[in-house]
């Protein structure tokens, strides 16, 4: 006999990784320990990726030095934003991931179904590593964190300060840490079901 299906979670944890959770813009000054960023990582490498791919590469920049370093390559609204939270995350994209999937996906030569399509790498890599960093969010949440992800960078100056002479390319940022609840917006409005969504 199938075993029943998972009951889903407590409203509680249903407010805490969507309903009430915010994007935030103003961080205290409490540091993330070394160990809360470890359990983070091993929370969101457990997410799906297509052939278990995991093409995201993550840098946290928790040093002043590699704040200050990434807050040069960011858009000036964002510059504040990177300067005062205790971590920012760089989530890149391994163009070299297929050297991995002997090791990620026995089940089948898939490292054979990229070689010589750079497109199909790039779609893989920006789609999975996509998903990956939603799943940053979601675990940082699920631990306690607050997350305010940007996408108001220089690409190439961070792919040059952080990436250089890698696979990797940069995909978005994601600060991490503790907000203070300054400076967020009222909820934005949310397309309704009828309009995003159909059922065939």
């Amino acid at each position: 006999m199938a075993d029943p299906p998972p009951a889903a979670l407590a409203g509680a944890a249903l407010d805490q990784l969507f309903r009430e959770a915010r994007t935030q813009y103003d961080w205290d000054c409490r540091p993330l320990p070394e160990g809360t960023i470890e359990a983070l990582y091993d929370l969101l490498k457990l997410g799906p990726t297509s052939a278990n791919c995991s093409p995201a590469r993550f840098l946290f920049c928790a040093s002043a030095e590699a704040r200050a370093r990434l807050a040069a390559c960011v858009a000036e609204g964002n510059r504040a934003k990177v300067l005062a939270a205790p971590v920012t995350v760089i989530i890149g994209m391994d163009m070299a991931f297929p050297e991995h999937l002997p090791f990620l996906f026995p089940h089948a030569d898939a490292k054979s179904w990229f070689e010589g399509n750079a497109a199909l790498i790039r779609d893989t890599a920006f789609r999975n590593a996509s998903l990956q960093g939603g799943y940053l969010i979601l675990a940082a949440r699920a631990l306690g964190l607050d997350c305010g992800p940007m996408s108001g960078f220089d690409k190439a100056a961070v792919d040059a300060a952080f990436w250089a002479g890698t696979s990797v390319e940069t995909n978005f940022l994601c600060s991490l840490g503790y907000g203070t609840g300054k400076n967020v917006f009222p909820r934005a409005p949310r397309l309704p079901f009828d309009e995003a969504c159909q059922i065939l």
